[in-house]
């Protein structure tokens, strides 16, 4: 592994890591560099070059001069930049390095550049790819399937661990001139590999979770045609019918239509049919009735691998909107301790929401730098459009509607809200909003008063419980947010 070790500025404390990975695909080469907590490090920087290494492979058996020379240049840049921000870099090459007769020759080229490649196999890919799904959908259970230029990876996941995975050569760089010959090769090819590796069927009643740049190109077009009010595709759903409609509308439009769609990457509009006809006939096969797509896989995968199983088993929403409140707020510790503080109210919460709620306490201060009459809606953009992993769409919402009204918002969702959750978990939370706000007027965002107090339900009341030396903290304001939160949970505000 090649490493541009950081260096601390004399008489300065030293920055957290930086972690880079350059991703040397089939279709793309990619340079991401991470910066923060090791289980959802931040996403610092982003870069890709659509060199098409595999775009000659099915025919050649080699990597074209062009693709060959567009590589290098993008390596060459991508070894600078991460030498610029003095981070750890780790280099790996998947399947057209693998199978290219001058792949070789292209490692040595990277090595030139000072970069060590790692050559990693079929398994390897898929077991990087299944992490990278778990690493931010613990809870996952079902098969991923990692759609690149060169391959693609099946894989079983459940309770948090890989099972069974098995590699394909079925790259969306292969598949266009199996689709070219408009007869049944191509299917007969695909079903004739899932029945062999003996994965027909084995998806049944499961997700097939999405991994791969065109496959999250497609799920993009369907949130576009469908006018989705939620820009973000992880997590984002598409059943069998929708891939089959999507097929079919793919087919109809041209490349240059393709690429004029708005919010739709113009290098993935000449693989959008061939991913849209993989996935239809997977789906198919393996029995599966939904596709949910992930914008974690094989660089996620990498980085939560290496992780020890105490990080591993840390909730990367919680971790994730803690490291935020961290950096965005006032206090680092207020939002750990205003979810404590809050909890007794909710006391008969299911698990699902108290984590939303405890999310919704970590970011309670995000909203203090904005302006005055913005903060509410800084809030919403936060939850809704912040890079968070394990959490669904009408749970975005519930934690956007928390801060909306915790930061001053009126009592009516904006939009999108009421398109993304029902009314109750709307009014839910509200009541965490309302609840958030007392809080925070009565500490001032200090520990210490909240630590001396205490909130209940008693005997059809409200209750908020102060020391007698804390009397002085119940003025106008905390009287007004007391009774507004007791009336919104339909109970009378008493001072304990």
């Amino acid at each position: 592994m090649a490493l541009f070790a950081r260096k601390a500025a004399a008489g300065t404390a030293e920055a957290p890591p930086r972690t880079a990975i350059i991703d040397i695909g089939s279709n793309s080469i990619r340079l991401v560099v991470y910066q923060g907590h090791p289980r959802v490090p931040a996403i610092l920087f982003n870069e890709k070059v659509m060199a098409g290494l595999g775009r000659s492979l099915a025919t050649t058996g080699t990597i074209d001069r062009s693709s060959f020379k567009s590589a290098v240049a993008g390596l060459a840049r991508f070894a600078a930049v991460a030498r610029e921000m003095e981070a750890d870099v780790r280099t790996v090459a998947t399947a057209a390095v693998r199978d290219a007769s001058n792949g070789p020759a292209l490692i040595a080229a990277a090595e030139k550049l000072g970069l060590t490649v790692e050559l990693l196999s079929g398994e390897q890919e898929a077991v990087a790819a299944g992490q990278g799904v778990i690493s931010a959908l613990p809870e996952a259970d079902g098969i991923v399937g990692d759609l690149g230029g060169g391959s693609l990876e099946l894989v079983r996941v459940v309770a948090g661990t890989i099972t069974d995975r098995v590699s394909f050569p079925l790259g969306v760089l292969r598949i266009a001139p199996l689709r070219a010959r408009r007869d049944k090769t191509f299917e007969r090819h695909v079903v004739k590999l899932i029945r062999d590796a003996g994965w027909a069927g084995r998806g049944k009643g499961l997700p097939l979770y999405m991994v791969g740049g065109s496959w999250r190109a497609l799920a993009k077009l369907d949130m576009i045609d469908s006018g989705y009010p939620l820009p973000i595709i992880h997590g984002y759903t598409l059943s069998a019918a929708t891939v089959t409609r999507l097929g079919r509308v793919i087919s109809h439009l041209t490349k240059q239509r393709l690429r004029a769609i708005s919010g739709l990457s113009s290098g993935r509009a000449t693989t959008l049919g061939d991913a849209a006809a993989l996935l239809g006939l997977l789906l198919r096969e393996l029995g599966s009735t939904t596709a949910i797509a992930s914008s974690f896989g094989l660089r996620e995968g990498l980085l939560y691998g290496n992780l020890d199983a105490e990080t591993r088993a840390l909730d990367p929403l919680i971790v994730g909107t803690r490291e935020e409140g961290r950096l965005l707020g006032r206090f680092p510790e207020h939002g750990d301790l205003l979810n404590r503080w809050i909890a007794p109210l909710f006391a008969g919460e299911p698990p699902g929401l108290s984590r939303i709620r405890h999310a919704a306490c970590l970011l309670a201060d995000v909203g203090w730098h904005a302006n005055p009459d913005f903060r509410a809606e800084r809030g919403v953009e936060i939850a809704l459009h912040g890079n968070w992993v394990a959490i669904e769409a009408a749970e975005r919402a519930m934690l956007a509607q928390a801060l909306y009204v915790s930061l001053g918002g009126g009592p009516l969702p904006p939009e999108p809200l009421g398109a993304l959750a029902s009314p109750a978990e709307i009014a839910i939370a509200a009541q965490w909003g309302l609840a958030i706000r007392l809080g925070q007027r009565l500490s001032g965002g200090i520990a210490a008063p909240l630590k001396r107090s205490r909130v209940a339900v008693e005997g059809g009341a409200l209750m908020l419980h102060l020391e007698a030396n804390d009397r002085a903290l119940y003025g106008d304001a905390v009287e007004r947010r007391h009774a507004a939160l007791a009336a919104r949970m339909g109970l009378a505000a008493k001072l304990g």
